[in-house]
């Protein structure tokens, strides 16, 4: 939760938010702004994230980043709003520009290898029915499984794709509910660093993330913005904040929106004020 000292700081930051020209909020998805879900397509937003959202890209001088394992398109089709924020997908290997856009990672030929390995050795295991198949990296899941067999599951890929990953130039990435096998780079600190170099030195930034996947982006932003952990239980991190979802997550955009709206002009009183 917010400490007071913290409190402080984070009171301090929404004040430089209503002075500056410009703001950026970075936002992992599945964790942080929508609860988990086992099948991954239900996976909406909490109520009223949606609504909030859409109030910061309408009426803020902010501008939004999606930074999510997800591909790109998944986030369209789930997060509802519009104008589309940039969304960075697959951890930083594909970025969809607001005007639809995709850009990706260049796949090396050893992670091709790599990833046809990883697929024929999960069916070797018969545990092909708990992959998800992305552009460049396969990930195995096993959320709403009991403690027993995630466990197990946990195990046995890990047995399996370390050997892959010894052989080829890929990384096996674990996250809340499984473990994906991709290639070494990039991933969410780099996509946060390329957001840092758009940006003036001075702007306010903040990251919310939950994820062991998260970090990077912590460590990427640390010295320069505000790191929030958004989640139900603490855990260790290099985050700066930690509030729980939905209602101090509704509360922290909120406070966003009020403070980096933009300006409306002041009326010009045309009547004249007599001083007693």
């Amino acid at each position: 939760m917010i400490e007071p000292a913290t409190q402080n700081d984070l009171s301090a930051f929404f004040e430089s938010l209503t002075q500056a020209p410009r703001s950026a909020l970075l936002l992992d998805y599945d964790g942080t702004l929508a609860p988990f879900q086992v099948d991954r397509d239900k996976a909406s937003p909490y109520p009223g994230v949606t609504a909030a959202l859409q109030e910061i890209l309408s009426t803020t001088r902010t501008q939004v980043f999606i930074v999510t394992g997800r591909k790109t398109d998944d986030i369209v089709s789930l997060l509802g709003v519009y104008p589309y924020p940039v969304i960075w997908g697959l951890h930083g290997a594909q970025r969809r520009n607001p005007n639809g856009a995709v850009e990706m990672a260049c796949v090396d030929e050893d992670l091709v290898q790599g990833l046809m390995e990883a697929d024929g050795w999960l069916q070797a295991q018969s545990l092909r029915q708990w992959a998800e198949f992305k552009p460049g990296s396969i990930a195995v899941h096993w959320r709403g499984r009991s403690e027993k067999e995630a466990a197990d599951i946990r195990r046995q890929v890990l047995l399996g794709w370390s050997r892959i990953a010894q052989r080829r130039n890929v990384e096996l990435l674990e996250f809340d509910g499984g473990i994906e096998l991709r290639a070494a780079g990039p991933d969410k600190g780099d996509a946060v660093r390329e957001i840092l170099q758009q940006l003036d030195p001075g702007t306010p930034v903040a990251y919310l993330g939950d994820d062991k996947t998260d970090e990077r982006a912590f460590l990427a932003l640390e010295g320069r913005g505000v790191r929030v952990l958004v989640r139900p239980e603490w855990r260790e991190t290099a985050a700066d904040i930690w509030i729980k979802p939905p209602d101090e997550l509704l509360d922290f955009l909120g406070k966003w929106q009020q403070a980096s709206q933009y300006k409306q002009p002041r009326a010009t009183s045309t009547h004249k004020v007599t001083i007693k």
